[in-house]
C-alpha cells in the first residue's frame, strides 16, 4: 500500500480495525454496515449545517441495541460511515499517530457517541483494541 491508500485499502483497514474493537462493544452495533467513501454527499452535509467536506470524518446511523423492540417488523442494519479523506487530513495534522488508531477512534467514537458512552468509556474500547 502507498502513502495515500485507496478506496478499497481504505476499507480493509476499516474492517480490520472494526474486528478488533472488543466484541461487547461491537455487539453493541447489531447487524452494522461500514461504508467508506472519499467525503460525505453534499446533501447530507448541507443537512448536517456542515459548510466543508473534511469537516466531517464519520457518521452513525441507526437504532442503538437498547432501543429496539422485539416487536419491531424489520431488523434494519445499522451504518457508519467514515470519509477517507477527512480521516486523511486529520492523520497529516496529528503527528505520531497511525492510520489505524486514527480509524479505530473515528468508529468507536461514532458508534459511542451514538450509544451515549462517555469520553472515558470510548477511550478504554480504543485501547482494548490495541
Amino acid at each position: 500500500m502507498n502513502d495515500t491508500p485507496s478506496l478499497d485499502d481504505f476499507d480493509r483497514l476499516a474492517r480490520d480495525a472494526f474486528a478488533s474493537l472488543p466484541s461487547e462493544f461491537r455487539a453493541l452495533c447489531g447487524n452494522v454496515v461500514i461504508h467508506v467513501a472519499d467525503e460525505a454527499e453534499p446533501a447530507l452535509l448541507r443537512e448536517m449545517g456542515i459548510g466543508h467536506p473534511l469537516e466531517l470524518s464519520g457518521l452513525f446511523e441507526g437504532v442503538a441495541i437498547t432501543e429496539k423492540a422485539p416487536s419491531d417488523p424489520f431488523d434494519y442494519p445499522n451504518h457508519v460511515h467514515l470519509y477517507r479523506r477527512s480521516i486523511l487530513a486529520e492523520l497529516a495534522a496529528t503527528p505520531g499517530l497511525s492510520l489505524r488508531e486514527l480509524i479505530v477512534h473515528v468508529l468507536v467514537h461514532e458508534i459511542g457517541h451514538h450509544f451515549g458512552l462517555s469520553d472515558d468509556d470510548m477511550h478504554r474500547i480504543e485501547d482494548a483494541a490495541g
